[in-house]
């Protein structure tokens, strides 16, 4: 029995690694390509090799399921397609005893994926943020990418379509520092410098919509000046939900069980809004309802969000335990010995699953239907088939 079970599992762990080794380096093709981009933009090793270092972990939530399931599939349709799986139950030898050591190895990978999408994972997302905004102007803009908006610089958002050395095209600013207006300024180009905490943008081809509070029409420019302030001065990025690590998410959540501090916020509100409004108190009192509603319904939102975030990662790392489970048995069923008809199966379960994950998240707000416990359909519905795909093959 023994021999069995070390034929079966070293067969699986060997399909295992070569998967995850092909998975892993298509997978990390387009960070490859960024990190060559970044050494030859002049950006510095150390802050290149913190950035591969933060980045490479987080691709094993991906491939390390995937290559659990490929390898399933792949070795017990062989042995399937062989009569090998015929023989040992000849024999007497159950399915269940021939699957056990790789599902206790799934067991393992869960478990490590659990810990890679709790701790790895959201400080990867915090030291790339952070990056962002403690690097120089000369290397710390070669970490933004062209055709995202850029949030990490106070009262200021930024977009570019590309980049050269210091130059940005295609440069939209949208403008927070006048409390009064919100201007948005269009530049067909930009070069860029700094000066102390400050950043500079020498603006060509500019459109400023509105100019100022007192001049509200839109503006034209041939060139024109534009200062980011203190754009380096903080260095600390705001975490936000998918930042936070287990311990501090599930404080967050707790937290935010909590609505003390908005009930006060809102109240605070109300008697700024009631001093400066006393004239028209009947239409002031109408609006309290609506904010205090209003503010509660996104607080629960945001609680939504953070509860379904805590229960993706967990329902990624079972991801490992239900491929296998469900792996196993539709490779003995597909009694074809075509690699391609394992990678097929293999690929109609991977993107089955991670679907339902997806579909689960866009559902994150809708706290009403409680989307936290949602996301585990898809676990579930993988241990079925699979309770019931063992059951037929035992």
């Amino acid at each position: 029995m023994k021999t069995i079970e070390r034929y079966v599992f070293g067969s699986f762990m060997s399909s295992f690694i070569l998967a995850f080794l092909v998975l892993s380096f298509v997978l990390t093709i387009g960070l490859l390509v960024q990190i060559v981009s970044f050494v030859l933009d002049g950006v510095s090793l150390k802050l290149v090799g913190e950035f591969a270092a933060v980045s490479f972990p987080e691709t094993m939530q991906w491939t390390i399921p995937l290559a659990l399931l490929v390898s399933s599939v792949l070795v017990f349709s062989r042995l399937s397609a062989d009569s090998e799986i015929a023989a040992m139950r000849s024999c007497g030898v159950n399915l269940v005893m021939v699957m056990k050591w790789p599902v206790i190895f799934a067991l393992g990978c869960s478990i490590l994926g659990a810990w890679i999408n709790n701790e790895v994972v959201p400080r990867g997302h915090e030291v790339r943020r952070s990056l962002k905004t403690k690097v120089s102007v000369d290397t710390g803009l070669e970490m933004l990418e062209p055709g995202l908006w850029i949030e990490d610089f106070p009262k200021v958002k930024l977009y570019f379509g590309a980049k050269e050395g210091n130059w940005l095209y295609d440069l939209i600013v949208m403008d927070y520092s006048d409390s009064n207006v919100d201007r948005m300024i269009r530049a067909s180009k930009a070069g860029i410098t700094s000066e102390g905490r400050d950043i500079h943008l020498d603006l060509y081809n500019v459109t400023v919509d509105p100019l100022d509070a007192d001049h509200p029409q839109m503006m034209r420019m041939t060139r024109c000046q534009h200062t980011i302030k203190d754009a380096l001065d903080d260095t600390k990025y705001t975490k936000k939900g998918k930042d936070l690590r287990f311990f501090e998410l599930v404080e967050k959540i707790r937290e935010m069980k909590d609505f003390k501090y908005i009930e006060e916020k809102i109240e605070s509100e109300e008697a700024k809004a009631n001093a400066k409004n006393s004239d028209d108190e009947e239409e002031l009192t109408g609006g309290k309802k609506y904010d205090k509603d209003k503010a509660r319904r996104n607080h629960r939102r945001q609680r939504s969000k953070l509860k379904t975030e805590l229960s993706k990662r967990f329902v990624f790392a079972a991801a490992s335990l239900c491929f296998v489970l469900v792996g196993i048995p539709l490779g003995i069923r597909s009694q074809r010995k075509e690699s391609s008809i394992g990678m097929a199966i293999s690929l109609a379960v991977a993107i089955g699953y991670y679907l339902l994950v997806m579909l689960m998240m866009s559902l994150q707000k809708n706290y009403h239907i409680h989307p936290e416990y949602l996301m585990w359909a898809p676990v579930a519905i993988a241990l079925a088939l699979a309770a019931r795909f063992i059951a037929k093959n035992r």
